[in-house]
């Protein structure tokens, strides 16, 4: 018996993605996929207005009434909005970010501790993005998640990938974030923000991204169903 289950994305090509990823975690997964790209547009617009919050209560009401037992919000951006709607209409929702968030607490705590060794003092995470609407939302999924005064998160916008990538320029798009890793400096942890960066991640052991992860917990997410 299948598993039926809603994903709402705000990145068109990202459903493939998240689809492969659920499936390859858990071959009874009956998913229905919603992908509105103005929630996005608006909210980097306008931030969360009204009527954002209002299409996302009613995306999640569908998901919802269309037998999904739980949801999988795959922007970052649009995340907190999200887990009010989900708890105004009443289903479970994952954040594809919060087990990046949780795992960047984690990697910075433990970094933390080799600096209070060294004398240091303190963990250091550096939130990157694309766009300055998800800063917020994931600097402050990642600070609540590391809960200690002596981790410092710090956030800033890769400039002109949002662009690129607007315009087909995957390959500008990978560069640019690519750079800004290159750039970070001294810090124990690179969050990649949002799911649609995770292409320009490169081997860097510093980054964390959220595609896999989200997707991983998501499926945990649904182990009594």
């Amino acid at each position: 018996m299948s598993v039926r289950v809603g994903v709402l994305h705000t990145v068109p090509a990202l459903v493939p993605v998240f689809h492969g990823l659920l499936t390859e975690r858990r071959d009874d997964l009956d998913i229905v996929h919603v992908a509105d790209p103005s929630l996005l547009s608006r909210a980097v617009a306008a931030g969360i207005t009204d009527d954002v919050a209002g299409d996302l209560r009613r995306h999640v009401a569908a998901l919802r009434d269309s037998g999904a037992g739980a949801v999988l919000v795959t922007c970052s951006s649009i995340g907190e909005a999200a887990t009010d709607a989900a708890a105004a209409v009443g289903v479970p929702l994952v954040r594809v970010d919060a087990a990046m968030a949780d795992e960047a607490a984690r990697r910075a705590g433990a970094g933390r501790e080799a600096a209070e060794r060294a004398g240091a003092g303190r963990g250091r995470i550096l939130v990157l993005a694309t766009l300055e609407a998800t800063l917020g939302p994931t600097s402050r999924l990642v600070q609540s998640a590391a809960s200690v005064s002596d981790v410092e998160v710090t956030a800033r916008v890769v400039a002109d990938a949002a662009e690129a990538r607007a315009s087909g320029d995957l390959a500008r798009h990978d560069q640019l974030i690519a750079e800004a890793i290159a750039a970070a400096g001294d810090v124990d942890v690179i969050v990649l923000a949002q799911a649609s960066m995770a292409t320009g991640a490169g081997d860097d052991p510093r980054v964390l991204t959220s595609p896999a992860s989200g997707a991983a917990r998501f499926v945990e997410s649904l182990a009594d169903r």
